[in-house]
């Protein structure tokens, strides 16, 4: 799955746009590195995201293409 696509599902982000945004201003790290909007990620990655107010850093630990809102935070786990 697209790191995009996976913070709009997951609800991290509203919009898919805004996960593009963050990730093409240099804001979005998985694994240590920089990465693009189609950057493929999978389970165990770390993500971290950049905003004004501090950083969000969290574990994925699953991929769906939908879930319901209050099944979002199953996705992932914050780490910091």
């Amino acid at each position: 799955m697209r790191i995009d696509k996976f913070l709009k599902v997951s609800r991290i982000l509203k919009r898919r746009t805004l996960s593009k945004q963050a990730c093409e201003k240099g804001k979005v790290v998985v694994n240590g590195k920089e990465v693009k909007p189609g950057h493929k990620i999978k389970v165990d990655d770390i993500v971290e995201l950049h905003f004004t107010g501090g950083t969000v850093k969290f574990k994925i630990l699953q991929l769906k293409e939908t879930v319901k809102k209050d099944e979002a935070q199953s996705l992932y786990e914050i780490l910091e």
